[in-house]
């Protein structure tokens, strides 16, 4: 089960996201699906077209089961398998 202490050990493709903060003032609400991840980036489907976002440097929001989690953007600066491998 994710949870706020575990969420950076699990897979984020395919969940909502949203962006809280990001010291580029131009994304801050930026929204979407997660539907791809690199070590350093969160490639979004948003309504406006894809957008490859750098994970650094900003805060996120994931959605799951109607649930929120707040994240920063250094946890998840990892490539994904080796975040995934990580125990909580």
């Amino acid at each position: 089960m994710i949870t706020q202490q575990n969420i950076v050990n699990h897979e984020l493709v395919g969940l909502d996201v949203q962006i809280l903060e990001s010291k580029n003032k131009t994304i801050v609400g930026l929204s979407g699906k997660v539907i791809d991840e690199t070590k350093s980036m969160l490639l979004i489907d948003t309504k406006r077209g894809t957008k490859m976002v750098a994970k650094q440097h900003s805060k996120w929001k994931f959605t799951l089961d109607n649930q929120d989690f707040a994240v920063d953007g250094t946890a998840i600066s990892k490539r994904p398998e080796d975040r995934i491998k990580v125990k909580a």
